[in-house]
C-alpha cells in the first residue's frame, strides 16, 4: 500500500509542497517532476506545472520557470500565481514589456493583492529607464549624423550605433517615433556608400516583423527612393536594398500570421495597395536604363519570390496574373536585350537566366488552358513584332528573347521557335559574319536542341553549320558555343551505350577540348561557362566522366567558377556532377519486357560497363578529393533566381551520393555539407527534398548529430526525417529515417518532444507491424528511445490499446534485434511506470514463458532485460511476484543471482533483489538454502 501510495501523482505533489516549505527546493522539484511523469490529470498537471515553476524561480533558473508557468497558463488562462511567476520569471529575463503586461493582468485580477502592485512598479520604473536610456541614446546619435561638421568616422560610428540600437524593439520604436525615418532618408540621399548602407540596415530593423511600421515607411520613405538605391551600381548598396525590401514584403504579407513584434496593435487596414504598389515600382525597373544590371537582377529576383504562390494548394494567382498583365512586356523586354548591341538596359551575365526563371514561375502559377493561351499570345505577339521589323537589332530581339522562353517555359519557347521564319533566320545567321548575330543564332540553336525532334531535325541540317563553326572561326567565343551545340546533339541517346549520334571517340574529343576551355582563364567567365554547359551533356558518357574525374585542373576550375559570381553556371555543374555520380534516377527493365523486345526486334537500352557501382564509388573518391563539397556548399548559399529548385535538385542527389559510403560521410560534415543540405529539404522539387531528407539520415545515423548540426540546427534536421516516414517512400528510406530518429530520440528530452510534435509517433508506430524484419525492429527501437518521454509512456497507460501487448510479444520473436528493442522498451516503461505492469498478465497467456525466455537467453543483453523487467513486475504488484515465484523464473533468477562473472554483476545484483522482495513477501523462507538445492539438482 505504501509503494502505491509512492507512485499516485496528488502523494508526490503533496510531499513536494511539505519540501518546499521547508526550503528544500531541489527535493521539491524532483517529487514536481516525477508527478508530473505519472500525472493524467490535465488540471493537475497545470497545477504541478505552476509549483515548479516556483522552484526554478528560487533556483533562478528563470528560462525553465517561464516555460513551466506558461504550460500552467495554457491550461487555465485564469491562474493567478502562474501568471505572477511568469511576471516575475520574464522581468529576470529582461523581457520587461512582457512582464509588465502579465503583471498587469494579475493586477486587474486581484487588485488589492500588494505584491502584484509592487511587481507593477517596479516594473513600470524599469521600463521608464530603459526608455530614457534609449531615447538618450537614440537622441545622441541623431545630433551626430545631423552634425554636418562632426568627424565622418564619428559619423559612420552613430549610424552602425543606429543599426544595433534599431535590432532592439525600444530602440526600433524610439526611432521611429523621434522622426528618424526622415533623418534615415537624409542619409540615404546622401552619396557615402558607409552612411547609405547603415540606413538601409536600421530600416530593416524597424520593419522586421513589424506591420504598422513597415506601412508607414514604406509611405513615407517611397518606392521610387528605395527602388533608385537598389538600382545602384554598388552591388554591396544594391543586395542591402533588395534585403529591405524582402523583409518589408515579409513584414506585410505575414503581418498579423506569425507571433510578431506589433501583434498588440490594433487592427490594421489590408496592406495589398502597398503590396501592388512596390511590385509595380519593380516592374518598372526592369527596362529602365537609369538602372544597374545588380539592381536589374534584384527586382527580378524579388518578383521571382513574391508573386508565384507559396502553394498550388492556395487557390489564389491573382497576383501573377496582373504582373502578366502588367509587366510581361517589360520581362520580355529584358529578355531579348542583346548585349552587344547599343539601346537596351545593363545587364548581367545571370541577367537573361534569371528572367528564364521569373518567366517559368509565372506560367507554372498559371491555373487553366485559357491563362496559359494569354501567356502564349502575348509572347508571341511580342516575338512576331520584333522579327517583322525590317532592322538587323529588332530580329536579333525577337531570337533573343526566343532563346530566353527556351531555356523557361520551354512548351512557350517551342511555339514561339516555330513562327514563320524563325528557325531559318537561326540557321542563316549562324553563318553571319558579325560575332554577336553569330552568337545570338549559335546559342538559339543551343537550346532549341532540347527536344528529341527537333534535335533529330538539328542533326540533320546543323550539325555540318555547327562543325563549320567550330573547325573554322577564330572568334572563341563562338567556337566554344558550337562545340556546345554539338556536345547536346551528340549526348541525345542519353546513358543509354548503344545509342551513339557520332563516330567512336568523337564524344571524347569534344569532352577534351570543352576541359581544355574550361581550365584556360584568359577566356571571359561566360564562354568557360560554356564549357562547364558541354560537359554536363558529354558526361552522360561514362567515358567522359572517367577522363573528367582524373583531370584535376579541370574539376578545380570548374569548382571555382561554382563559386564566383557567374550564376547562370550552377546548373550546369550540378548537372555534370549528377552524371559523374550516376546519382539520376534509372529505371531498371524488366527482364522479361526486355526479351519480348528482342524477340520483336525493339531497341533496348544498355547500361556502359564504367557506370558500373566499382567504377561510380572511385569517381566519388576522386571528387571529394579534389574538393567537390566547398564548391556545393558555396552554390547552396547563392542569393539568385538562378539556383533554381531543379538545381537545388541536383545538388541534393550530388550530396546523397557523397555520403553513400560510411567512411566517406566524416570528410562530407567536416566541409560543411550537412549543414548545406538544411535549406535544401524546404527548397527544392518533391524529389529533391527526399533525396535531400536521406542525405541527412545517412549523416545522423553514423554521425554524432550534435557536431555535425551544432546548436539549434539539429532540431531542423527533424522534420525532413519525419517526412521519409511516408508510404510513398522507398522502404530503404523509411528505414534510414527510423535508424537516424532513433539516434536523435536518444540525446534529449526536447529533441524527443520535437520528434512528437512533427506528429512521428503514429508513424513509427505503423512501422512495427512492418513484415520486413530489419524496419520491424529500427521502428520498436526508435519506440524504445521516444518512451523515455512522458509524453510517449502516458500512450502506454491508454485504456485499449495494444501497444503493450505489442511488446510483450515481440519480446518473445526470434529475431534478436527485435526483442532487445522491445525488451528494452518493457523494462524502461515498466521501471517509470508501476502501474503499467499489473496490466502485463493480460496482454497474452504466454507472458510467464516469454519472461523466463529473456532471463534464459544466450544473450546478455536479453538476459539483463529480462531481469530488470522481473524486478519491476515484483516491487510493483505482490500478486505477480507470487506468480513468478511459482513458475521456473525461482530457479533461474537463483542461478543468475549468484553467478561468479564480473561482466554479469547488474544481472547478478537484479536477480538478487528479485530473491530480496520474494523474501520480503513471505513467498520464500531461505534463498541461500533454496539455491543449494537447485544447484545440487543441476549437478
Amino acid at each position: 500500500a505504501v509503494k502505491g501510495e509512492f507512485y499516485d501523482s496528488s502523494t508526490l505533489r503533496e510531499e513536494g509542497n511539505n519540501h518546499f516549505k521547508a526550503g528544500d527546493v531541489q527535493q521539491a522539484l524532483s517529487c514536481y517532476t516525477k508527478a508530473l511523469k505519472i500525472s493524467d490529470c490535465q488540471s493537475e498537471s497545470a497545477v504541478l506545472y505552476r509549483n515548479r515553476a516556483a522552484c526554478y524561480l528560487k533556483l533562478e533558473d528563470h528560462t525553465k520557470a517561464e516555460a513551466d508557468a506558461t504550460k500552467a497558463l495554457d491550461v487555465d488562462q485564469g491562474d493567478v500565481k502562474a501568471r505572477f511567476r511568469r511576471a516575475q520569471a520574464l522581468q529576470k529575463l529582461g523581457r520587461l514589456d512582457q512582464a509588465f503586461t502579465d503583471a498587469q493582468k494579475c493586477a486587474q485580477l486581484e487588485p488589492k493583492n500588494k505584491a502584484f502592485q509592487d511587481l507593477l512598479r517596479q516594473l513600470g520604473a524599469q521600463i521608464q529607464q530603459k526608455l530614457s536610456s534609449t531615447d538618450s541614446r537614440v537622441q545622441q546619435m541623431f545630433k551626430l549624423l545631423l552634425d554636418s561638421s562632426a568627424a565622418v568616422s564619428d559619423r559612420q560610428k552613430a549610424a552602425q550605433n543606429l543599426v544595433v540600437l534599431s535590432r532592439e524593439d525600444a530602440g526600433a520604436e524610439q526611432i521611429f517615433r523621434n522622426d528618424g525615418v526622415k533623418l534615415l532618408q537624409n542619409l540615404l540621399d546622401s552619396q557615402q556608400e558607409d552612411l547609405i548602407l547603415s540606413a538601409l540596415r536600421t530600416l530593416v530593423g524597424l520593419c522586421t516583423g513589424h506591420q504598422s511600421r513597415t506601412m508607414a515607411i514604406v509611405n513615407e520613405v517611397g518606392m521610387d527612393r528605395l527602388c533608385g538605391v537598389m538600382a545602384s551600381a554598388a552591388s554591396t548598396v544594391s543586395l542591402s536594398a533588395c534585403h529591405l525590401i524582402q523583409v518589408m514584403f515579409e513584414a506585410l504579407t505575414e503581418g498579423m500570421k506569425k507571433e510578431i513584434r506589433g501583434k498588440d496593435e490594433a487592427i490594421l487596414p489590408e496592406p495589398s495597395r502597398e503590396l501592388r504598389s512596390m511590385l509595380r515600382h519593380l516592374i518598372d525597373m526592369l527596362p529602365a536604363s537609369s538602372v544597374s544590371g545588380a539592381g536589374r537582377d534584384s527586382a527580378i529576383n524579388l518578383l521571382v519570390k513574391q508573386v508565384p504562390r507559396k502553394s498550388l494548394k492556395n487557390p489564389d494567382n491573382s497576383l501573377t496574373l496582373w504582373v502578366i498583365d502588367q509587366g510581361l512586356k517589360k520581362i520580355l523586354e529584358v529578355a531579348g536585350t542583346v548585349p552587344e548591341v547599343k539601346g537596351g538596359p545593363p545587364l548581367t551575365d545571370n541577367t537573361p537566366m534569371s528572367c528564364s526563371v521569373l518567366l517559368n514561375k509565372l506560367y507554372d502559377d498559371l491555373k487553366s488552358d485559357k491563362e496559359r493561351e494569354n501567356f502564349n499570345k502575348l509572347c508571341e505577339e511580342y516575338v512576331q513584332y520584333h522579327f517583322g521589323c525590317s532592322d538587323m537589332e529588332s530580329k536579333l530581339r525577337a531570337i533573343q528573347t526566343v532563346s530566353v522562353l527556351l531555356q523557361g517555359p520551354s512548351d512557350v519557347g517551342n511555339r514561339t521557335l516555330e513562327l514563320s521564319g524563325i528557325m531559318d533566320a537561326v540557321i542563316s545567321l549562324c553563318a553571319s559574319e558579325n560575332i554577336s548575330h553569330q552568337q545570338v543564332a549559335v546559342e538559339a540553336l543551343i537550346h532549341a536542341a532540347g527536344k528529341a525532334k527537333r534535335a533529330s531535325f538539328i542533326t540533320a541540317n546543323g550539325v555540318a553549320l555547327l562543325k563549320e563553326l567550330y573547325k573554322k572561326s577564330e572568334n572563341d567565343r563562338i567556337r566554344v558555343r558550337a562545340l556546345v551545340g554539338l556536345c547536346k546533339l551528340g549526348s541525345a541517346g542519353g546513358t543509354d551505350f548503344s545509342m551513339k549520334q557520332f563516330a567512336e571517340g568523337s564524344t571524347l574529343k569534344l569532352a577534351k577540348q570543352c576541359r581544355k576551355w574550361l581550365c584556360n582563364e584568359a577566356l571571359p567567365p561566360a564562354s568557360r561557362r560554356w564549357a562547364i554547359e558541354g560537359l554536363a551533356y558529354l558526361t552522360l558518357d561514362a567515358d567522359v566522366k572517367e577522363d573528367l574525374v582524373e583531370d584535376k585542373k579541370a574539376l578545380q576550375a570548374m569548382f571555382e567558377l561554382a563559386k564566383s559570381e557567374d550564376k547562370t553556371v550552377l546548373y550546369a555543374v550540378g548537372s555534370t556532377l549528377v552524371n559523374c555520380t550516376n546519382s539520376y534516377d534509372v529505371e531498371k527493365p524488366d527482364p522479361q519486357m526486355v526479351e519480348l523486345a528482342k524477340y520483336a526486334k525493339q531497341h533496348v537500352p544498355e547500361e556502359h560497363p564504367k557506370d558500373a557501382q566499382s567504377f561510380v564509388g572511385k569517381r566519388v573518391v576522386k571528387l571529394l578529393e579534389a574538393g567537390v563539397v566547398s564548391a556545393l556548399v558555396c552554390m547552396v548559399k547563392q542569393e539568385s533566381p538562378v539556383l533554381t529548385e531543379a538545381c537545388r535538385e541536383c545538388i541534393a542527389r550530388v550530396i546523397l551520393a557523397l555520403v553513400e559510403r560510411q567512411e566517406d560521410r566524416g570528410l562530407v560534415v567536416a566541409q560543411g555539407g550537412g549543414k548545406a543540405l538544411l535549406p535544401l529539404v524546404s527548397e527544392s522539387t518533391d524529389q529533391g527534398k527526399i533525396k535531400a531528407a536521406q542525405a541527412l539520415a545517412k549523416i545522423t545515423i553514423t554521425s554524432n548529430p550534435e557536431i555535425a548540426f551544432p546548436g539549434e540546427r539539429v532540431y531542423e534536421v527533424v522534420r525532413p526525417l519525419v517526412s521519409l516516414l511516408a508510404l510513398d517512400c522507398t522502404m530503404l528510406q523509411n528505414f534510414e529515417a527510423l535508424m537516424a530518429l532513433t539516434n536523435l530520440a536518444g540525446i534529449s528530452e526536447r529533441l524527443r518532444l520535437k520528434i512528437i510534435k512533427e506528429k512521428a509517433v503514429p508513424k513509427i508506430e505503423g512501422y512495427m507491424f512492418e513484415e520486413h524484419d530489419m524496419v520491424r525492429a529500427a521502428a520498436t527501437e526508435c519506440m524504445c528511445n521516444l518512451a523515455l518521454s512522458s509524453e510517449v509512456q502516458k500512450c502506454y497507460l491508454a485504456p485499449d490499446s495494444d501497444r503493450l501487448k505489442l511488446l510483450v510479444l515481440y519480446s518473445g520473436e526470434d529475431d534478436e534485434r527485435l526483442r532487445k528493442a522491445a525488451s528494452g522498451t518493457l523494462a524502461m516503461l515498466t521501471g517509470e511506470m508501476p502501474e503499467l505492469c499489473t496490466r502485463i498478465p493480460d496482454t497474452t497467456s504466454h507472458w510467464l514463458e516469454i519472461f523466463q525466455a529473456l532471463l534464459l537467453s544466450e544473450s546478455q543483453d536479453l538476459r539483463h532485460r529480462g531481469v530488470v523487467i522481473v524486478m519491476n513486475l515484483m516491487q510493483a504488484d505482490k500478486s505477480l511476484a507470487e506468480k513468478l515465484m511459482e513458475s521456473e523464473a525461482l530457479e533461474i533468477l537463483s542461478v543468475l543471482a549468484k553467478g561468479d562473472d564480473p561482466k554479469q554483476a547488474s544481472i547478478q545484483k537484479a536477480a538478487q533483489r528479485c530473491l530480496d522482495l520474494a523474501l520480503e513477501y513471505g513467498l520464500i523462507q531461505n534463498p541461500f538454502s533454496y539455491l543449494k538445492e537447485q544447484k545440487h539438482a543441476f549437478t
